[in-house]
């Protein structure tokens, strides 16, 4: 089965950045649309931006311009770039793999990795 583990999350002030990574495991990495949401403590899951097994993204409208998402085919690994940072994007960063076949597509989330952005 999928195992998806993200790293390079942590504290850092207002208008700094971070790079998340998730590094999943399996042979359908490449295959895959890959995903990074985030939820804040009483808030529902959002999605912040995605890209396809073919390198096409997309971005939640609050992230746009700041945050970046590209993929590593030969290390199984997405990445989030986020810059300019603010405080209302702290919240527990999850990473998704989506695979799809003929018959049906299924989804995979890494336990997620805390940003937070505080002065």
């Amino acid at each position: 089965q999928v195992q998806l583990v993200e790293s390079g999350g942590g504290l850092v002030q207002p208008g700094g950045s971070l790079r998340l990574s998730c590094a999943a495991s399996g042979s359908i990495f490449s295959r895959s649309a890959m995903g990074w949401y985030r939820q804040a403590p009483g808030k529902q899951r959002e999605l912040v931006a995605t890209i396809t097994s073919g390198g096409y993204t997309n971005y939640a409208d609050s992230v746009k311009g700041r945050f970046t998402i590209s993929r590593d085919n030969a290390k199984n690994t997405v990445y989030l770039q986020m810059n300019s940072l603010k405080p209302e994007d702290t919240a527990v960063y999850i990473c998704n793999l989506h695979y799809s076949t003929i018959i049906r597509g299924n989804d995979y989330w890494g336990q997620g990795t805390q940003v937070t952005v505080s002065s």
